[in-house]
């Protein structure tokens, strides 16, 4: 079964831009996500129309946070990335003669509804800074894990 995996890498780069600060090329993007930098650009052009992000042409140029994270949050990028199915589940017929067919897909619908509400409501309490602390927390310990095992070589 093939996963959407945009919403997951549009995070990571705009963490990794946040972390930068500075520009980073469509380039540098593409290999953070292995993907193409066309990819990038018309990914990241809805980001850009949304305001999360702004590019810059030229030397030095790239793209680079133009949002506060802290005001930001999954749902709104998931928005701003088109807000591509959540689920690969689905009904085999959605219109079906069978009643069968038709109990199935009105359980099925309504499980697929109570769980996308909950995930797009808990989306929407986690903002890019809350990631970016989630990561230097991480950071942090895995640099403390590191300095623990240098001590006891």
């Amino acid at each position: 079964m093939r996963h959407d995996s945009r919403l997951s890498g549009v995070l990571h780069v705009l963490l990794h831009m946040i972390e930068a600060g500075e520009p980073i090329t469509s380039e540098r993007l593409a290999a953070m996500m292995s993907t193409n930098p066309v990819v990038v650009r018309r990914t990241m052009a809805g980001l850009r129309e949304a305001g999360f992000v702004r590019s810059e042409k030229g030397h030095g140029g790239g793209w680079t946070i133009a949002c506060d994270p802290a005001a930001v949050t999954i749902d709104d990028i998931y928005a701003a990335i088109g807000s591509p199915a959540v689920f690969a589940l689905g009904h085999r017929s959605d219109n079906p003669a069978c009643l069968v067919e038709q109990a199935v897909n009105a359980s099925l619908e309504a499980a697929f509804e109570e769980a996308e509400q909950l995930l797009m409501k808990r989306l929407g309490t986690v903002t890019l800074a809350t990631l970016a602390a989630d990561f230097h927390a991480r950071y942090r310990a895995r640099k403390a894990t590191m300095k623990d095992i240098s001590h006891d070589v």
